[in-house]
Protein backbone atom coordinates (compact mmCIF):
# COMPACT_ATOMS: atom_id res chain seq x y z
CA UNK A 1 0.00 0.00 0.00
CA UNK A 2 1.35 3.44 -1.29
CA UNK A 3 1.47 6.46 1.72
CA UNK A 4 1.03 10.00 0.38
CA UNK A 5 4.76 10.22 1.35
CA UNK A 6 5.43 8.17 -1.76
CA UNK A 7 2.90 9.55 -4.00
CA UNK A 8 3.51 13.46 -3.48
CA UNK A 9 7.39 13.39 -3.39
CA UNK A 10 7.47 12.06 -6.60
CA UNK A 11 5.23 14.76 -7.97
CA UNK A 12 7.31 16.85 -5.64
CA UNK A 13 10.12 16.47 -8.22
CA UNK A 14 8.63 17.48 -11.34
CA UNK A 15 9.40 21.07 -12.85
CA UNK A 16 5.26 21.97 -12.49
CA UNK A 17 5.32 21.21 -8.48
CA UNK A 18 8.32 23.25 -8.32
CA UNK A 19 7.31 26.09 -10.52
CA UNK A 20 3.14 25.97 -9.04
CA UNK A 21 4.92 26.09 -5.20
CA UNK A 22 7.89 28.76 -6.20
CA UNK A 23 4.76 31.34 -7.43
CA UNK A 24 2.25 31.32 -4.98
CA UNK A 25 5.61 31.69 -2.43
CA UNK A 26 6.69 34.44 -4.88
CA UNK A 27 2.80 36.20 -4.75
CA UNK A 28 3.50 36.24 -1.30
CA UNK A 29 6.59 37.89 -1.49
CA UNK A 30 5.12 40.55 -3.38
CA UNK A 31 2.78 41.15 -0.41
CA UNK A 32 -0.35 39.73 -2.31
CA UNK A 33 -2.60 37.84 0.02
CA UNK A 34 -2.53 34.31 -0.87
CA UNK A 35 -5.03 31.65 0.50
CA UNK A 36 -4.65 29.13 2.15
CA UNK A 37 -1.60 29.64 4.13
CA UNK A 38 1.36 28.22 3.41
CA UNK A 39 1.28 25.75 5.75
CA UNK A 40 -2.49 24.24 5.11
CA UNK A 41 -2.38 24.28 1.25
CA UNK A 42 -1.62 20.16 1.17
CA UNK A 43 -4.07 20.03 4.36
CA UNK A 44 -6.33 17.51 2.27
CA UNK A 45 -3.56 14.98 2.57
CA UNK A 46 -2.96 15.65 6.37
CA UNK A 47 -6.47 14.96 7.31
CA UNK A 48 -7.02 11.93 4.62
CA UNK A 49 -4.34 9.55 5.05
CA UNK A 50 -3.66 7.01 1.77
CA UNK A 51 -4.52 4.24 3.44
CA UNK A 52 -8.05 5.38 4.82
CA UNK A 53 -9.74 6.39 1.46
CA UNK A 54 -12.74 5.51 0.10
CA UNK A 55 -13.91 8.86 -1.62
CA UNK A 56 -12.46 11.81 -3.60
CA UNK A 57 -14.45 15.08 -4.19
CA UNK A 58 -12.66 17.41 -6.50
CA UNK A 59 -12.89 21.25 -6.22
CA UNK A 60 -11.69 24.09 -8.19
CA UNK A 61 -9.62 25.76 -6.93
CA UNK A 62 -9.78 27.86 -2.82
CA UNK A 63 -12.09 30.09 -1.25
CA UNK A 64 -10.84 33.57 -2.14
CA UNK A 65 -12.24 35.65 0.86
CA UNK A 66 -9.70 36.02 4.17
CA UNK A 67 -10.43 33.32 6.38
CA UNK A 68 -11.91 30.97 4.38
CA UNK A 69 -9.79 28.77 2.65
CA UNK A 70 -8.44 25.77 4.57
CA UNK A 71 -6.67 23.27 2.18
CA UNK A 72 -10.32 21.33 1.77
CA UNK A 73 -12.15 21.81 -0.57
CA UNK A 74 -15.75 23.21 -0.31
CA UNK A 75 -15.10 23.24 3.51
CA UNK A 76 -14.18 26.62 5.73
CA UNK A 77 -13.20 27.16 9.45
CA UNK A 78 -15.89 27.17 11.81
CA UNK A 79 -16.81 30.71 12.73
CA UNK A 80 -17.18 31.55 9.07
CA UNK A 81 -20.16 32.18 7.01
CA UNK A 82 -20.70 28.91 4.73
CA UNK A 83 -20.28 29.69 1.45
CA UNK A 84 -23.43 29.25 -0.77
CA UNK A 85 -22.44 26.26 -2.57
CA UNK A 86 -21.64 24.35 0.50
CA UNK A 87 -24.92 25.17 1.40
CA UNK A 88 -26.60 23.49 -1.92
CA UNK A 89 -24.19 20.75 -0.82
CA UNK A 90 -26.44 20.35 2.53
CA UNK A 91 -29.08 20.84 0.95
CA UNK A 92 -28.71 17.53 -1.22
CA UNK A 93 -27.49 16.12 1.78
CA UNK A 94 -31.24 16.80 3.72
CA UNK A 95 -32.91 15.37 0.41
CA UNK A 96 -30.59 12.32 0.26
CA UNK A 97 -29.73 10.99 3.80
CA UNK A 98 -32.72 10.68 6.05
CA UNK A 99 -32.32 12.47 9.32
CA UNK A 100 -29.70 15.09 7.61
CA UNK A 101 -29.67 18.05 9.83
CA UNK A 102 -27.15 21.13 8.95
CA UNK A 103 -24.48 22.22 11.13
CA UNK A 104 -23.92 25.43 11.95
CA UNK A 105 -20.81 25.50 10.18
CA UNK A 106 -18.76 24.42 7.54
CA UNK A 107 -15.55 22.76 8.38
CA UNK A 108 -15.53 19.15 6.55
CA UNK A 109 -12.70 18.06 8.36
CA UNK A 110 -14.74 14.96 10.12
CA UNK A 111 -15.15 13.86 6.39
CA UNK A 112 -11.68 14.41 5.39
CA UNK A 113 -10.94 12.13 8.85
CA UNK A 114 -12.74 9.60 7.52
CA UNK A 115 -11.36 8.69 4.13
CA UNK A 116 -13.13 11.61 2.31
CA UNK A 117 -10.15 13.30 -0.17
CA UNK A 118 -11.37 17.18 -0.16
CA UNK A 119 -9.07 18.09 -3.21
CA UNK A 120 -9.18 20.98 -5.20
CA UNK A 121 -7.52 21.11 -8.69
CA UNK A 122 -5.69 24.18 -8.11
CA UNK A 123 -4.47 24.36 -4.63
CA UNK A 124 -4.24 28.45 -3.78
CA UNK A 125 -5.66 31.59 -5.07
CA UNK A 126 -5.00 35.16 -4.73
CA UNK A 127 -7.29 37.02 -2.31
CA UNK A 128 -10.60 38.15 -4.22
CA UNK A 129 -9.35 37.06 -7.47
CA UNK A 130 -10.83 33.28 -8.50
CA UNK A 131 -8.82 31.26 -10.34
CA UNK A 132 -5.65 33.32 -10.68
CA UNK A 133 -2.88 30.37 -9.98
CA UNK A 134 -4.66 28.52 -12.81
CA UNK A 135 -2.30 27.53 -14.90
CA UNK A 136 0.75 27.93 -13.11
CA UNK A 137 1.30 23.82 -12.60
CA UNK A 138 -0.83 22.59 -9.61
CA UNK A 139 -3.66 21.26 -12.14
CA UNK A 140 -0.58 18.74 -13.46
CA UNK A 141 0.41 18.14 -9.17
CA UNK A 142 -3.15 17.10 -8.87
CA UNK A 143 -4.09 15.22 -12.05
CA UNK A 144 -0.75 13.19 -10.89
CA UNK A 145 -2.49 12.78 -7.33
CA UNK A 146 -5.88 11.39 -9.43
CA UNK A 147 -3.77 9.05 -11.50
CA UNK A 148 -2.06 7.20 -8.21
CA UNK A 149 -5.22 6.94 -6.35
CA UNK A 150 -6.63 5.70 -9.83
CA UNK A 151 -4.16 3.12 -10.06
CA UNK A 152 -3.12 2.36 -6.70
CA UNK A 153 -6.69 1.41 -5.01
CA UNK A 154 -9.51 0.04 -5.77
CA UNK A 155 -13.28 0.79 -5.47
CA UNK A 156 -13.23 4.42 -4.58
CA UNK A 157 -15.73 6.96 -5.31
CA UNK A 158 -14.96 10.03 -7.50
CA UNK A 159 -17.56 12.96 -7.14
CA UNK A 160 -16.89 15.03 -9.79
CA UNK A 161 -19.17 18.33 -9.95
CA UNK A 162 -18.96 20.51 -12.84
CA UNK A 163 -17.29 20.87 -15.95
CA UNK A 164 -13.77 21.24 -14.99
CA UNK A 165 -14.09 17.93 -12.33
CA UNK A 166 -15.67 16.02 -15.17
CA UNK A 167 -12.87 16.46 -17.37
CA UNK A 168 -10.74 14.63 -14.64
CA UNK A 169 -12.99 11.57 -15.16
CA UNK A 170 -10.33 10.77 -18.14
CA UNK A 171 -7.89 10.08 -15.52
CA UNK A 172 -9.53 7.49 -13.43
CA UNK A 173 -10.38 3.60 -14.70
CA UNK A 174 -13.70 2.97 -14.10
CA UNK A 175 -13.36 -0.37 -14.24
CA UNK A 176 -12.14 -0.07 -10.93
CA UNK A 177 -14.04 2.61 -9.32
CA UNK A 178 -17.43 3.91 -9.21
CA UNK A 179 -17.38 7.75 -11.02
CA UNK A 180 -20.30 10.22 -10.41
CA UNK A 181 -20.98 13.71 -12.52
CA UNK A 182 -22.84 16.09 -12.14
CA UNK A 183 -23.87 19.95 -12.23
CA UNK A 184 -21.11 21.76 -9.61
CA UNK A 185 -23.21 23.28 -6.57
CA UNK A 186 -22.88 26.71 -7.10
CA UNK A 187 -25.93 29.26 -7.14
CA UNK A 188 -25.77 29.41 -10.95
CA UNK A 189 -25.86 25.24 -11.80
CA UNK A 190 -27.46 23.75 -8.64
CA UNK A 191 -30.60 23.47 -10.00
CA UNK A 192 -29.11 22.04 -13.20
CA UNK A 193 -28.28 18.46 -11.80
CA UNK A 194 -26.57 18.63 -8.66
CA UNK A 195 -29.36 18.62 -6.27
CA UNK A 196 -31.51 15.35 -6.98
CA UNK A 197 -28.12 13.78 -8.34
CA UNK A 198 -28.05 11.18 -4.74
CA UNK A 199 -24.83 11.01 -4.81
CA UNK A 200 -24.23 10.46 -1.10
CA UNK A 201 -26.37 7.59 -0.78
CA UNK A 202 -24.97 6.26 -4.00
CA UNK A 203 -21.41 6.80 -2.70
CA UNK A 204 -22.19 4.60 0.61
CA UNK A 205 -24.70 2.05 -1.38
CA UNK A 206 -21.19 1.33 -3.70
CA UNK A 207 -18.90 1.45 -0.16
CA UNK A 208 -20.76 -0.91 1.51
CA UNK A 209 -21.50 -3.02 -1.56
CA UNK A 210 -17.63 -3.70 -1.25
CA UNK A 211 -17.31 -4.42 2.51
CA UNK A 212 -16.05 -0.96 3.14
CA UNK A 213 -18.03 1.01 5.92
CA UNK A 214 -19.75 3.86 4.83
CA UNK A 215 -19.74 8.03 5.28
CA UNK A 216 -21.15 9.01 7.99
CA UNK A 217 -22.15 12.35 6.35
CA UNK A 218 -23.60 14.22 9.18
CA UNK A 219 -21.59 17.17 10.99
CA UNK A 220 -21.32 17.89 14.26
CA UNK A 221 -22.34 20.88 15.63
CA UNK A 222 -19.61 23.43 17.03
CA UNK A 223 -20.52 26.86 18.89
CA UNK A 224 -17.30 28.65 19.24
CA UNK A 225 -14.48 26.85 16.89
CA UNK A 226 -12.98 25.43 19.71
CA UNK A 227 -14.01 22.33 19.75
CA UNK A 228 -10.98 19.50 18.66
CA UNK A 229 -11.98 18.48 14.76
Amino acid sequence: MQTWKEVIGQLKQTDFFKHAYAYQKQQRMLGINVFPPEDQIFNAFVYTPFEKLKVVIIGQDPYHEKGQAMGLSFSVPVGIPVPRSLCNIYKELTDDIPGFKIPNHGNLVPWARQGVLLLNTVLTVNEAQANSHKGQGWENFTDGVIKAISSGCSNIVFLLWGNNAAQKASLIDGAKHLVLTSAHPSPLSASKGFFGNHHFSKTNEYLLAHGKRPINWQLPEFLDGTEEL
